[in-house]
């Protein structure tokens, strides 16, 4: 699947020695919401990322990709160790340009 730019690297990067990654493939003012808390801004996100995959130990495998609303949303297969693993869990991203505006994980 064909998936733009920042939205690959969201999924191929491997914590933590893509952080730099991370950080880069968001905007400066760009917003994550995730388990019902927000993270603004590149640093912010890059450490909710590590943080993440540390606690979590989470491997996403994406299944397929739709528009909606002006934003990708990406359906994924989820497993980890988390309650409920494996999950379907859905992506939706806002993009401008080659950056993450933002990221909604639901």
């Amino acid at each position: 699947m064909k998936l733009p730019s920042p939205i690959h690297i969201y999924f191929t990067a491997r914590a933590p020695q893509d952080r730099d990654a991370i950080a880069a493939a968001f905007a400066h003012d760009a917003i994550v919401h995730d388990e019902g808390r927000s993270h603004s801004g590149p640093q912010a996100i890059s450490d909710w990322w590590v943080a993440a995959n540390a606690k979590y130990r989470h491997h996403v495998e994406p299944m397929g990709t739709t528009e909606a609303c002006g934003k990708t949303v990406v359906q994924a297969n989820v497993t980890g160790d988390f309650p409920g693993s494996p999950a379907v869990l859905t992506f939706t991203f806002g993009l401008n340009g080659d950056r993450i505006t933002d990221l909604e994980i639901g």
